[in-house]
């Protein structure tokens, strides 16, 4: 039985012996729901201090007396970073590393008939001599509880492990293999169990999606450690298109409750040709994420994680993710299994690598790390380096021996800014920053590594190369997503370059040492609250699923310096895409005249705004008309000052062959191109695929606001804690367009069983923002009402549903 431990903690914000007393007045302390963050930030411009310090929580526990003889399996899934748990004033265990679960048996401390009292001494501060602590960080690490609690009730003799693998799935037979690990046959209090020596085990194979089960054989165990062999038929592969999951089901001794753990069978390998998915060749296309949000930091449920795993596969286009610098939430990572995301993962760190002290924790980490996320099968590499850090051989080759040990069936990598760094690892993992925006993308391999049969993959690219905040000027914006779509073209190009991460899915907190002077790292192709900047164009447009079509422009010549607008740049996933002006059909343009080829879907320049339009100057010769173009184009693109020479050439040739003057030229780019004495011009966009127009977008001036709000659910349902919607807010015209530059505030309002996370009054920066809306654990009806000043108001419809929990306990 697992019962959920979220509610009825008590928190302080600096620790006092006094709460491990029985005495101790629980009303005093501020009541909290975990996940929780010990303090909350404000989204920028604060000093990141003010959540490093010693904290302490508080939990009153009524046992039932169906606990007896049982054991009380207390798991932790993230305390960040270093906790002392006692339970009735006793230290029953310590904790270091705040990025991964931690499990303790309350069974030897626990007072039937009595309050029983849970206390966790945590401390958040970066001074701790552990990972990823020890020198600057470009990240904030926060503090709390932040992930979920919950206890298990559990027979004397049950589960403590299983790791499943499968071997073979690409023939018709596949092989499942479970490897074991029981409880030693000891009774609570730790001695020889004398009743029991044996368990019947009944192993069951589950499909997720049909829910169809069979059972697969039966076994006597009498061993802590046992491995169990099986030969399968008729499965489904895992897949990133197709992810079918599997659960392995459990069940001992004809137990009414089954251990459930699921995997997929799937085969991968890392080669020095690329990455191999059930023998299909995948290049790797993904980004960083940091697991932070606003004004929390770490402390989200389960919601906020899964529509971060949705918004990289289904809004991003991407088919893989790194969990940039630590291992992230079991719900991140279970959603990415079940859409069909691959997921580099790695142990907690930035560059720094401590003492002897420090290394065994950071060992510790890789050994927890493996055990705990091994059937996870989107995970495709262990990352058992500290990410940029120096050479280390013996430490090292602990680190890759440990996960090669627990998981002889995933390759290692290792994040290195180092060339020609000593690899002991599986895969070359190298960040990158070598594009400036006017060179390659990437480094050749060989320059970066002699180990030329080595796989090699990018870890890392852009990012602090660029930063581009949503508010910056078009040209910047644009610069930025060209920035990516150059790396991630390179990228495709070299076949010996299994993919790329980019940095980073979205924007961050961070520390003073870095950023841009407001705690914020602007790094990311989305902002902090997920709202597409549009770099975050060039990733969607890869896949298939749902339209895109984004320009690089907003066509207000106002915006650019003398007017002048430069490139043209359409992201899209069409074949082709036809560009009007004022309702008239101006030129196509298609996929294969990118000047990105090597991507699937490469950016459309749009470098013709004329067409056929000079066709209406019949007086003019055919040679005159193309001269005049070519002239007029180039204006638009370079400005008057800085024509190439050979554009100057045709200037000149207009002028003498065709005797036009200065004037008459820029009376005709004034007419055709500047847009200037035109009462109203707009532009609209159609982009096609096979023919069928498949999105349309339309560019003019805008005449009113409207506020766009993309939620990712209106019913709350709170399971093991509380729920979470997630507000993704843009002020947009009445064409759908995107108000960069509108910063007015909104204001937030809420009714019923629901409250803000933050604050209650939003700044519009780069035209968007956002908000997050938490249920307050009683079931109803809420509202969400949104102003911006007296031009716009929303209001938006929520439930509430509370999901009874586990029989067997209650919280005073």
């Amino acid at each position: 039985m697992k019962i959920p431990m979220n509610d009825g903690w008590g928190f302080i914000e600096e620790f006092d012996r006094d709460l491990l007393k029985a005495e101790f007045d629980q009303e005093s302390l501020q009541p909290v729901r975990i996940p929780h963050t010990v303090a909350e930030t404000p989204f920028n411009c604060f000093d990141e201090s003010i959540y490093q310090k010693v904290t302490g929580y508080r939990k009153v526990i009524r046992p039932e007396d169906s606990w007896r003889d049982r054991a009380l399996n207390l798991t932790f899934e993230g305390a960040a970073h270093a906790a002392e748990v006692y339970f009735n004033g006793e230290l029953i265990t310590t904790h270091y590393g705040g990025y991964t679960a931690f499990t303790v048996d309350l069974a030897p401390y626990i007072r039937f008939g009595k309050e029983n009292i849970l206390v966790v001494k945590l401390d958040s501060r970066e001074s701790l001599n552990i990972p990823p602590f020890g020198y600057v960080i470009d990240f904030l690490t926060y503090g709390g509880l932040y992930r979920e609690v919950y206890l298990e009730v559990l027979p004397k003799i049950h589960l403590k492990d299983v790791f499943v693998r499968t071997e073979g799935v690409l023939k018709e037979e596949k092989i499942m293999i479970a490897e074991m690990t029981l409880t030693e046959f000891k009774d609570v209090e730790g001695n020889k169990s004398e009743g029991q020596n044996s368990v019947k085990a009944v192993f069951s194979l589950r499909h997720h999606n049909t829910l169809e089960s069979r059972e697969l054989g039966r076994a006597i165990i009498e061993e802590e450690k046992s491995t169990h062999r099986f030969i399968i038929k008729d499965v489904e592969l895992w897949d990133i298109e197709n992810p079918n999951l599997y659960s392995l089901e459990i069940r001992l001794d004809n137990r009414e409750e089954a251990y459930d753990f699921p995997f997929g069978f799937r085969e991968m390998k890392l080669e020095r040709e690329g990455f191999f998915l059930n023998g299909r060749k995948i290049k790797i296309r993904g980004l960083n994420r940091h697991q932070s949000y606003p004004y929390v930091g770490y402390a989200m449920p389960k919601s906020p994680q899964v529509l971060d795993a949705d918004i990289l596969k289904d809004e991003l286009g991407l088919n893989a993710v790194r969990t940039s610098h630590y291992p992230q939430s079991k719900h991140f990572i279970q959603r990415c299994d079940e859409i069909g995301l691959l997921v580099f993962t790695e142990i907690p760190g930035w560059q720094y690598i401590g003492d002897e002290k420090w290394k065994e924790i950071a060992l510790q980490q890789v050994e927890e790390m493996v055990i705990q996320y091994r059937n996870h099968p989107g995970i495709f590499i262990w990352g058992v380096r500290i990410n940029e850090s120096p050479d280390q051989h013996e430490f090292y080759k602990e680190a890759n021996k440990i996960a090669r040990v627990l998981d002889p069936t995933r390759g290692t990598g290792g994040v290195r800014y180092i060339k020609n760094s000593e690899l002991l690892e599986d895969v070359y993992t190298y960040n990158d920053f070598s594009h400036e925006g006017n060179n390659s993308g990437i480094e050749k391999k060989h320059k970066v590594t002699s180990r030329k049969k080595a796989p090699y993959m990018v870890t890392e690219y852009n990012g602090h190369m660029y930063p581009t905040k949503a508010f910056d000027d078009e040209p910047h914006r644009r610069a930025h997503a060209l920035r990516h779509a150059k790396v991630l073209n390179d990228i495709y190009k070299e076949q010996d370059v299994l993919g790329g991460f980019g940095w980073s899915m979205f924007d961050y907190n961070t520390h003073k040492d870095f950023g841009s002077g407001d705690r914020i790292c602007y790094h990311g192709v989305m902002d902090f609250y997920r709202n597409k900047k549009l770099a975050a164009e060039v990733y969607a447009s890869q896949q298939e699923k749902e339209p895109v079509l984004a320009l690089s422009s907003s066509m207000e010549v106002g915006e650019y310096p003398g007017s002048i607008r430069g490139d043209l740049y359409v992201f899209t996933n069409g074949d082709e895409v036809r560009l009007y002006k004022n309702d008239r059909f101006i030129k196509g343009f298609t996929q294969e005249q990118s000047p990105y080829p090597n991507l699937p879907k490469g950016p459309i320049l749009i470098d013709d705004v004329l067409g056929d339009r000079l066709e209406e100057e019949s007086r003019f010769s055919p040679g005159k008309r193309e001269d005049l173009k070519k002239a007029l184009l180039a204006v638009a693109k370079h400005g008057p000052n800085h024509l190439p020479l050979s554009v100057k050439l045709v200037a000149l040739k207009l002028m003498l062959r065709h005797r036009m003057s200065i004037e008459e030229i820029g009376k005709y780019y004034t007419q055709y191109i500047g847009d200037w004495g035109q009462e109203a011009t707009s532009y609209s966009l159609e982009a096609l695929r096979e023919g069928r127009v498949i999105a349309r977008i339309e560019k003019k001036t805008m005449k009113s606001v409207d506020l766009s709000i993309k939620r990712d659910r209106k019913n709350l349902v709170e399971e093991e804690t509380y729920d979470v919607a997630t507000l993704r807010i843009q002020a947009v015209s009445e064409s759908g367009n995107l108000l960069s530059y509108l910063a007015e505030p909104l204001i937030v309002e809420t009714e019923g069983p629901i409250e803000v996370i933050g604050p209650k009054v939003l700044t519009l920066r780069g035209g968007m923002t956002g908000t997050y809306i938490k249920s307050l654990g009683k079931p109803g009806s809420g509202k969400v009402t949104i102003r911006l000043d007296h031009r716009v108001k929303k209001t938006l419809d929520f439930t509430v549903e509370v999901m009874k929990r586990e029989e067997g306990m209650r919280i005073l």
